[in-house]
């Protein structure tokens, strides 16, 4: 198994030490445990990250008021705790702070431990909490851009829909069935990919509304499925009936124009053109060339949706860097 440090790894472990020494450096007598908050709240995105530094702050106020009010009203035992745990545990998960409730269990047991409230132990506690949240937020505004790492995803989804098409234009053209189909786990794999870092990707912006590639990759996946589909279907037609052959050029043109700058109504129009020749053709003259011919009309139809489902892409037209087939 390769050994690997990812950049959350080295973040996570820079901003422990940094908290650390902000907390010790500020006299905290639990300076350790700004650490601990520091690991907890450094995610995998911005926007996550951002969301777990509120919900361990608020968790952790409501756990000093929590704790003032059960250890001073009571007394410091092992049992108040449990007690007052079964109520502030509810209260947290209402507040919409259960990411917190683990890291203030620490503080619960920072005050259990001293014995006694002061003003300037509370202080010091919130400043465990700001100095491990704080060094988090900052350690997390650094992520690397994906833009590189998207487009190579999106060049390798290409790349396999060209070649899954040219296969289907092949079969319908000659009858040739030598293709072992690796490219249909391959894409439905980086498709997969391709979206979970993409949406990533969004998560890590605060101020940015963008979500082109989300929405491009969500488009292949839907049209991934139309391939899929029509596969079964496209090995059952006959290749020897004509208009077998008419549909492999305009698939096999298809294939070349899944690149950048291609235009959709090109081919659109291509497919309604062929469509009307079909029409004007001669009936067929056996069950065998109607049942070819019902099935290549078909094919057409989940073809035509194939293309609409990129047409209606919005970001298309104005994102010439993703103006694709």
């Amino acid at each position: 198994m390769k050994f690997k440090i990812g950049y959350r790894t080295v973040k996570t472990a820079l901003g422990t030490v940094l908290s650390m020494m902000i907390a010790q450096y500020f006299g905290f007598q639990n300076f350790a445990s700004a650490g601990i908050i520091t690991i907890l709240c450094i995610q995998v995105t911005k926007k996550q990250s951002l969301k777990a530094a509120w919900s361990r702050f608020l968790a952790c106020a409501i756990a000093i008021i929590f704790s003032v009010a059960f250890f001073e009203v009571l007394s410091y035992h092992p049992l108040v705790i449990g007690l007052m745990l079964l109520f502030f545990i509810p209260t947290a998960v209402k507040a919409g702070a259960s990411e917190g409730i683990v890291s203030s269990s620490v503080i619960i047991l920072h005050i259990y431990m001293n014995g006694r409230v002061t003003s300037g132990f509370l202080m010091e506690e919130l400043g465990l909490i700001t100095v491990g949240i704080g060094v988090a937020l900052v350690m997390n505004l650094y992520m690397p851009s994906s833009e590189d790492r998207l487009e190579t995803y999106r060049r390798e989804i290409e790349e396999n829909f060209r070649m899954i098409l040219k296969e289907i234009s092949k079969y319908l053209e000659c009858g040739d069935s030598n293709w072992d189909g690796r490219e249909l786990p391959e894409t439905a794999r980086l498709i997969n990919e391709a979206k979970t870092l993409s949406f990533q990707d969004i998560e890590n912006h605060f101020f940015r509304d963008d979500d082109l590639y989300y929405q491009y990759f969500k488009i292949r996946e839907k049209q991934f499925d139309i391939i899929e589909r029509v596969l079964p279907a496209v090995t059952s037609i006959p290749h020897q009936v004509e208009q077998a052959k008419m549909v492999a050029a305009f698939v096999e043109t298809l294939s070349e124009g899944i690149n950048p700058g291609n235009k959709v109504l090109y081919h659109l129009e291509k497919l309604m053109r062929m469509r009307k020749e079909f029409e004007n053709m001669e009936l067929p003259k056996s069950r065998e060339e109607f049942e070819a011919r019902a099935a290549l009309l078909n094919f057409l139809n989940e073809m035509e949706s194939f293309l609409l489902l990129k047409r209606s892409f919005k970001g298309l037209r104005s994102a010439g860097k993703l103006a694709k087939a």
